[in-house]
């Protein structure tokens, strides 16, 4: 028997086979995919390296490349307390004086020490069993000094310049995971101390990581009434920083993640470490725990404006002409404009879809989904999509549908289950059209 339906474990095996089913396509489209992690100081202070490594071990079986970085900010204030100086700071910036430097450098020595101790363990009956990991730790930054700004001289202070992105890439590829500290050094030999922050999104900007994950001690990004962000747009994160209502670590790690997008990384999460394996659960559930910063640009994907509607029409006509879309005039166009997204390039609209709610019903429909055929293939359907699926949920909507004949398969690739026409809001019933036979296609939000 094994521990999975054995009586002591408690597990129900039904859910347990489903669950299952359920992440398997998160780790086919995570496989050979390279996550940044930047995990804080504070992660460590509070006992939760183990646990950490125990999820990252688990990542990398099953076949993700990870670059792990760690901060060390508590620790060099105990070790500077311990040594009876002060630590300073400006702007959430340390000043790192020769004794500050001393501290960051045995900080983050005795941290590297442990994190690779963990990533060690190998005792039956843990995740870590059979593991044999192995971690690739070394003067992989190039740093360069922050200088004297507004009159303070930060010192030993120092941003990153360059990330040894040909050695890190050799390393990933050999199935070893990389450990960077939160130290840099210069081509003339000096030692700066950095942050976290700034090595994981310079970092993952050089790799072009598919993800970076910050585990934050203050949590994901809240809106006024408390509830998490789980997901914001490029734009939104700038009007966030620009309104100046974050506090300061939010604002800090949102700050970094934002540059990240900026620099073409497609995520970057903002994931609590207190919950147990938040990883895990930010990466493999649905909704996950953190906010997710997505690369789309305000200027590229966006709602329509009423100058839109000739480049909708023009995009829309030829689909219309053969039977794939139903034909709207431009009049209809011009009063549901607001329903609509748009895709566009150089001033070019060359893709769409508009989003029509049942709020009383919590259900959404999707329609005139369209991609100019020279631009097909290239992932902008799905972009469209998952902006659709977004303000979807904004508008606290459930469910979304939609109605098709030509492109069933797309739809189910990306999650939609085929439904039955009893299952559409009434009014939308009421107009279904029974000579276009439309098949109907519902998806969870």
């Amino acid at each position: 028997m094994t521990a999975s339906n054995s009586p002591e474990s408690g597990l129900d095996p039904a859910r347990f086979v489903s669950w299952l089913r359920t992440v398997a396509p998160y780790i086919h489209a995570f496989r050979g995919s390279t996550f940044v992690i930047g995990a804080p100081g504070e992660l460590f202070a509070q006992g939760r390296l183990t646990a950490l490594a125990h999820d990252l071990g688990l990542l990398h079986a099953m076949g993700m490349r990870i670059v792990l970085v760690h901060g060390s900010r508590p620790q060099v204030d105990e070790q500077l307390r311990l040594r009876g100086a002060q630590s300073r700071y400006v702007n959430t910036m340390r000043v790192t004086d020769a004794v500050a430097l001393e501290c960051a450098k045995e900080a983050a020595g005795e941290l590297r020490l442990d994190i690779e101790a963990a990533f060690s363990q190998g005792l039956p009956n843990t995740p870590m069993a059979h593991s044999a990991i192995r971690i690739l730790s070394g003067n992989l930054v190039t740093a360069r000094p922050v200088g004297i700004v507004e009159g303070v001289d930060f010192l030993q202070t120092g941003l990153t310049r360059k990330i040894d992105v040909a050695t890190i890439r050799l390393a990933l590829d050999s199935g070893t995971i990389v450990l960077l500290s939160p130290l840099g050094f210069s081509p003339t030999g000096e030692a700066f101390n950095l942050s976290m922050e700034d090595v994981a999104a310079s970092t993952a900007i050089a790799l072009d990581a598919e993800k970076l994950i910050f585990l934050s001690e203050a949590g994901a990004i809240a809106d006024p009434q408390g509830a998490v962000r789980g997901e914001i747009s490029e734009a939104q994160a700038r009007t966030l920083l620009e309104g100046g209502s974050l506090q300061a670590d939010s604002a800090f790690y949102l700050r970094h993640a934002l540059r990240a997008c900026e620099g073409g990384v497609a995520r970057a999460h903002i994931i609590p470490f207190d919950p147990d394996g938040s990883v895990l659960l930010e990466l493999f559930s649905h909704d996950g725990v953190g906010t997710m910063l997505v690369e789309e640009t305000l200027e590229e994907l966006r709602e329509a404006t009423a100058d839109d509607v000739g480049g909708l029409l023009a995009l829309m006509r030829p689909l219309e002409e053969d039977g794939t879309l139903v034909r709207r005039d431009r009049a209809l166009i011009e009063r549901e404009i607001g329903n609509f997204t748009v895709i566009e390039h150089d001033g070019v609209i060359f893709g769409c879809a508009a989003l029509y709610p049942f709020t009383q019903h919590t259900i959404g429909e999707m329609a005139c989904l369209a991609v100019s055929p020279g631009a097909q293939g290239q992932g902008d359907g799905e972009r469209i999509l998952k902006r659709i699926e977004q303000r979807a949920r904004a508008a606290g909507l459930k469910k979304l549908f939609v109605l098709t004949t030509r492109t069933m398969h797309w739809f189910l690739k990306r999650g939609f289950v085929q439904s039955s026409i009893d299952q559409l809001p009434t009014e939308r019933r009421q107009l279904y059209n029974w000579q276009r036979m439309s098949q109907v296609l519902i998806k969870d939000l």
